[in-house]
């Protein structure tokens, strides 16, 4: 048969396909299809035959794919005599039915976590002209349509595919999956595209996080990068924190932690034992400790406990030129700020810029001029309700914390608050 038009097929339609030797005689059935992700993620390397009267503990043999031609009705033949037949190694290969289907997969275009029910290929001719074939994945199937043909295996193949056909495909295209090694020792060597990853917001990341399977769950949290991992777990409750750290060295738990918010990393240090805690910022760069150290003596409850120690603050003589240039030089989250804080000498307050009020000013103009009217501040062991009263009555986007002389130590960001009447 020679090809002029692609084929489409899937996995669930040739999986137990009978596979016919150069005379025509059936030899085996496929029991697999292989792919070699380092030579060629896009095709399928060679189907795994089983042999006609080989046992169950036999191994399947490779048969490459470039030895393989369709017959006028569509059937499997080998090209030559079946001695070319290889038998593969022990996790050679990505087997598409074993690492797929079932599996839980990343779809990041719709920030969820989708199941595998078939997997979609394309029979179509070899560019060369040389009349050879290729198997080419076209897409995942996570729909109904996928499942319905795994269900009615055994029936016709086009009754089956008419009863498919009615049903809307969901699919995502094979250049867009993301398969989750769940299991180190096996070589599935697709890995989450980091750049896609790392674009997405740390909710939709946590969301996906609480929705795996634990072992695709500690997969993935320990594909992300510290900065990434950092703020997912930011955004994870509390026992999921745990679990996601639980087989993490101190060193490595250590540089996720230093790139949180001071007031999140505390937060999750005092849910862990004191011997876990302690290791943990043992490993720590010595400033971060200290600020993390600092916060871990207050009140979960109190609004130190709630505060962070990332804000920018001036003089009150600074202006707006000196602003900006904190700003450009500010190293943690700029996302959060949302206001620039004018203390003295004596670290006592004396007055809130808004952010937004840099934009409408030339650079010469001095903060003081620029500060809100009413200072609202919180004292450290201030309670996490009246914290929130606080919020609700003056609308505020911060809340300056301050200590018994008055000091400012920290902030607590709007976002605390909401975090912690979805805590209640």
């Amino acid at each position: 048969m020679t090809m002029n038009a692609n084929i489409r097929t899937s996995v669930a339609t040739l999986m137990g396909a009978a596979v016919m030797d150069a005379r025509g005689t059936t030899m085996g059935r496929v029991s697999e299809f292989a792919v070699s992700p380092m030579e060629d993620s896009g095709h399928v390397r060679g189907v795994l035959v089983r042999l006609q009267g080989s046992g169950r503990k036999t191994k399947p043999s490779l048969l490459p794919i470039s030895e393989i031609h369709l017959t006028e009705t569509g059937e499997m033949q080998l090209k030559g005599d079946a001695a070319s037949l290889l038998v593969p190694g022990d996790d050679e290969f990505l087997l598409l039915e074993r690492d797929l289907l079932d599996q839980q997969i990343i779809d990041v275009h719709g920030h969820k976590v989708v199941r595998v029910n078939d997997v979609d290929l394309v029979w179509e001719p070899e560019k060369d002209g040389s009349g050879g074939i290729k198997l080419r994945i076209a897409e995942v199937e996570v729909g109904v349509r996928g499942a319905i043909r795994r269900l009615l295996k055994g029936l016709p193949a086009s009754a089956v595919d008419g009863l498919a056909c009615r049903v809307k495909s969901s699919v995502i295209p094979w250049e867009f999956v993301d398969l989750i090694d769940r299991d180190p020792g096996r070589r599935v060597k697709l890995k989450i595209e980091q750049e896609r990853l790392s674009r997405m917001h740390p909710a939709d990341i946590a969301e996906i996080l609480e929705e795996l399977a634990p072992a695709e769950r500690q997969a993935l949290f320990n594909s992300l990068d510290e900065e990434v991992a950092a703020e997912a777990l930011e955004e994870v409750e509390p026992k999921m924190q745990k679990l996601l750290i639980a087989d993490l060295d101190s060193e490595s738990v250590a540089g996720i932690v230093e790139e949180m918010d001071p007031g999140a990393a505390a937060d999750l240090l005092s849910e862990l034992t004191e011997e876990r805690s302690d290791a943990i910022l043992e490993e720590m760069d010595p400033e971060e400790r200290q600020e993390v150290e600092d916060l871990l003596e207050f009140s979960a409850d109190s609004a130190a406990g709630r505060m962070t120690t990332d804000y920018v603050a001036l003089g009150p003589g600074a202006t707006v030129a000196n602003a900006i240039a904190a700003l450009q030089e500010y190293e943690g989250d700029v996302e959060t700020l949302t206001d620039i804080y004018l203390l003295g000498e004596d670290e006592k307050l004396h007055g809130i810029v808004p952010l937004v009020k840099l934009v409408l000013t030339g650079g010469d103009v001095e903060l003081a001029t620029l500060t809100t009217g009413h200072l609202v501040t919180a004292h450290v062991d201030e309670r996490a309700k009246k914290v929130a009263e606080l919020f609700d009555k003056y609308n505020l986007r911060s809340l300056p914390v301050v200590d018994k002389e008055k000091k400012m130590v920290g902030v607590i960001l709007a976002e605390h608050v909401i975090a912690q009447l979805r805590e209640r």
